[in-house]
């Protein structure tokens, strides 16, 4: 029961951040924003691990677990997952982010040996039939920020979802070994700004200028609400249920998002966007209580 109330709160700080990172689109880059997101999340982090005594809980092999993480589930799935954001709208990739569920199952079940039934096989079908339904329906290109821009954040938010569902895969033995979640997420964030950091090597990836302090209070917002608190929700789950049942749940952003982007846009979603939503979700239940 405490990993479903941990995942479920890690969803709602997951959806919220997305909005706050959309609120960014057209001023901030996707390789910008994600450095400035894990550079302060990192010292939101650190320091409470710091003041718990957390980094006493963190040998050789659970480093190594967690600079794989952090490879996989920061590294790579933070640019893409905020180039998503910033390519299809929050609404979208929240509903991409689902895809999390699946490629858990068939990571859990390569690798830790998690089975897999044929109610889970059935939920991984709602979650595709309600993408498909959100994308294809009406309405379901209008958080497009270009034209064309579909495929390529399609694309990227399927490499988002496998890299989470990697990332948690590989922080799994490091929470079941004891590691503090905070400093647990300290580590991840901290590799994962190092890396941010070293881009800036390259010419092309280098920002023009620094956000202006709008957009950096936003970004904040965004590091503490998605990573600060909600990745910590997630290492904590991590730490008391399966990967499959921890990143199922995580994954219900889709749901949780629509009456906030209601909320800040003023215009309520349509039907079908409630409905592809819904299978979603529901597609994430089912997995659930199959693996129960």
């Amino acid at each position: 029961m405490l990993a479903v109330a941990l995942s479920l709160a890690a969803a709602a700080t997951f959806a919220l951040s997305a909005l706050q990172i959309d609120s960014v689109t057209g001023r901030v880059g996707p390789v910008q924003l994600a450095r400035w997101q894990m550079g302060l999340a990192f010292l939101m982090t650190a320091a409470v691990s710091l003041a718990l005594g957390g980094w006493r809980t963190v040998g050789r092999d659970e480093f190594l677990w967690l600079l794989g993480s952090s490879a996989a589930g920061i590294m790579l799935a933070t640019l893409t997952y905020v180039a998503t954001i910033q390519l299809l709208g929050p609404r979208l990739n929240a509903l991409l982010f689902t895809l999390s569920a699946p490629f858990a199952l068939a990571l859990g079940y390569g690798f830790r040996g998690e089975t897999v039934n044929l109610l889970q096989g059935a939920g991984v079908g709602l979650i595709l039939a309600g993408i498909v339904l959100a994308i294809l329906g009406p309405g379901g290109r209008d958080g497009q920020r270009r034209q064309g821009a579909l495929a390529l954040g399609l694309a990227l938010g399927v490499v988002t979802a496998l890299g989470q569902a990697t990332g948690s895969l590989f922080a799994r033995p490091a929470m079941l070994a004891g590691v503090e979640p905070f400093t647990a997420m300290a580590i991840r964030s901290g590799l994962g700004t190092l890396f941010f950091l070293v881009l800036l090597a390259v010419p092309a990836l280098r920002p023009p200028e620094r956000p202006v302090v709008g957009d950096l209070w936003r970004i904040g917002g965004s590091a503490f609400s998605g990573v600060f608190l909600g990745m910590s929700l997630l290492m904590a789950a991590l730490a008391v249920g399966d990967v499959g049942i921890v990143t199922t749940l995580s994954s219900t952003a889709p749901i949780l998002i629509l009456p906030m982007v209601w909320y800040v846009t003023r215009q309520a979603p349509n039907a079908v966007a409630w409905a592809g939503a819904a299978l979603a979700v529901a597609g994430t239940a089912l997995i659930t209580l199959a693996a129960a």
